[in-house]
């Protein structure tokens, strides 16, 4: 006998479960009240990616998958190196796609965690491009990066705070090709209680100054992206819900 082929139902569900999950305020409220607790842990610190700390929740790492995977994308730009391994986790889908390539992009890349970057097996995927991030040259180095016709994801985890974020979705966003997506990360800085922002950290961003504002405000100036609400809404124990925004046009 043979099973029925239900994958289309099966998808089907996944996007209707995931729908409602994004309107049930109270599962996100019982979930940030989780992600309040673990950080008392540095929860986000604990992970790593082969051999390399990602600094991400897990939620977030399967969300980000899960785009590449599907789109495929020739170039991921991402602002923020910090130790790495959040590259070499692009990196390493690319490499199983294919092709492509990551250009990681900060202000400050620190000598100990370039060389573990360039001494991983993926570092032939990765270019590095210290400067800030939202500085003419820099964006010029990464435009040059880029290779003609190249499709283009970008994720953005640098500073953090309003007026940076909307810079860099200024610069950045006009790079983004029409079905790749922007990720803004740390979004749920601005959907907490200001009695919830992470302290334990180098900078702290209260809501107003951080960058879902951020999101929002440039939302309003481009017509070229739109919230992929089943993709957010199953975004519950992640730093970024409502980050992933999709290019829809040229």
């Amino acid at each position: 006998m043979t099973a029925k082929d239900d994958r289309a139902e099966f998808e089907a569900h996944k996007r209707e479960m995931a729908l409602a999950l994004g309107r049930d305020k109270e599962a996100f409220e019982q979930s940030l009240s989780t992600l309040v607790t673990l950080d008392r842990y540095d929860y986000a610190y604990l992970w790593s990616w082969m051999g390399l700390p990602i600094i991400q929740m897990p939620a977030d790492v399967m969300a980000t998958q899960e785009v590449i995977w599907a789109n495929k994308p020739d170039v991921i730009i991402e602002t923020g190196v910090a130790r790495g391994g959040s590259m070499i986790f692009m990196a390493s889908l690319l490499k199983i796609i294919g092709s492509g390539k990551v250009i990681g992009v900060d202000i400050d890349i620190r000598a100990h965690n370039r060389e573990s970057i360039e001494a991983h097996p993926l570092a032939p995927l990765i270019t590095l491009i210290e400067g800030s991030s939202i500085a003419s040259e820099t964006v010029a180095r990464v435009r040059e990066a880029i290779p003609s016709g190249a499709s283009v994801m970008v994720v953005l985890d640098s500073n953090h705070s309003r007026d940076h974020v909307l810079a860099e979705l200024r610069a950045y966003g006009p790079l983004v090709t029409p079905g790749q997506y922007i990720v803004v990360a740390d979004t749920l800085l601005g959907l907490s209680h200001p009695s919830q922002t992470p302290t334990k950290r180098s900078a702290i961003w209260h809501p107003g100054n951080e960058p879902y504002t951020a999101l929002q405000a440039y939302m309003t100036e481009t017509d070229r992206f739109e919230v992929d609400e089943a993709l957010n809404g199953k975004l519950v124990l992640s730093s970024s819900p409502g980050g992933y925004v999709r290019c829809k046009k040229r």
